[in-house]
């Protein structure tokens, strides 16, 4: 890509010390591996918003649904101060073209889920969102957002890495004049990696593509947007991978020799049965494509999705 890609960020993530206490949560992931492909809009909702460092500890009060943000000690609500902030916030980072977001888990102001909220006896349940989270969400339906927590497990972390690679691409489509055909290329260089999400979106992505032509583009361009990011958000699993990578074998039927065939059925069993990972299938595979010359599969994006450094389906 020409460009990285711009995320936004729970400041503390990156090393600045704009908690509560005065420190940092530093995240060397993500400063630091994915740092290489990403360009980080850091945001700290309780700094921004005016309520310095350090500061009074905060929590979330009341209804899950629609918590207070209160203080600790003191019991200062700064719960109608957060909101009207957040609100400017989000129109401004409507301008920073953002693919996506990571935000600080537990936090009162930036947990995306499960954060703590405090009933009338002082019991906690997890069912709380962070105040500027929440209001992030709601204005950025589509965008890819995860937490520093999550980001830990290998298969929540690279469905979140593969969807903000997706999304820049889709970016850059959306930056170009609006067209049917650049649309269809778009869809067929993909289409491999929707199956691996939801084979019944990418089926309904494909019906909707067939019709392009019944549909004004920008009907068209919005429909699919919904599509594409609600299928990348429905995670991947063994299963699925197992159904595509039998799927790339049928564009190998005149190709393969015997041996050849028995050796990528063998491997795509040994990923099955969780003996080896993702990659070791994916890369006999990218070496049949490179030895046959297979001009559809060159182009698919589910044999790269990000860039192999990254190491993300060494894992999965």
């Amino acid at each position: 890509m020409a460009e990285k890609i711009k995320l936004g960020i729970s400041a503390c993530l990156l090393g600045e010390n704009v908690r509560y206490d005065g420190g940092h949560k530093l995240d060397r992931y993500l400063t630091g591996t994915l740092g290489e492909y990403v360009e980080y809009v850091p945001v700290c909702p309780e700094f921004e918003c005016g309520l310095g460092v350090p500061r009074e500890s905060m929590r979330l009060q009341g209804d899950p649904d629609a918590p207070r943000l209160v203080t600790n000690k003191t019991g200062r609500d700064h719960t109608d101060r957060m909101l009207k902030w957040a609100a400017k916030r989000v129109q401004q980072l409507e301008k920073e073209d953002l693919c996506g977001f990571v935000f600080k888990k537990n936090s009162p102001s930036s947990g995306m889920e499960r954060v703590k909220v405090y009933n009338e006896k002082g019991m906690p349940v997890k069912k709380g969102i962070g105040l500027f989270a929440r209001t992030f969400m709601e204005h950025f339906p589509l965008l890819p957002v995860e937490d520093e927590g999550r980001m830990h497990d290998p298969r929540l972390r690279e469905n979140f890495i593969e969807r903000i690679f997706v999304f820049k691409r889709w970016r850059e489509l959306l930056s170009e004049p609006k067209r049917r055909g650049s649309l269809v290329e778009f869809h067929t260089k993909h289409k491999l990696l929707l199956l691996s999400h939801s084979p019944d979106l990418h089926r309904e992505m494909g019906r909707l593509v067939a019709r392009a032509k019944e549909m004004p583009l920008h009907d068209l361009y919005k429909r699919y947007e919904d599509i594409l990011m609600n299928a990348l958000g429905l995670k991947t699993t063994t299963r699925k991978n197992v159904n595509v990578l039998h799927h790339i074998m049928g564009y190998f039927k005149k190709q393969l020799s015997p041996d050849e065939k028995q050796e990528l059925l063998g491997v795509i069993d040994h990923y099955r049965l969780d003996h080896v990972p993702l990659i070791v299938p994916i890369t006999l595979v990218n070496h049949y494509v490179r030895k046959y010359d297979q001009p559809y599969l060159k182009g698919q994006h589910y044999l790269q999705p990000h860039p192999i450094e990254l190491q993300l389906r060494n894992h999965v």
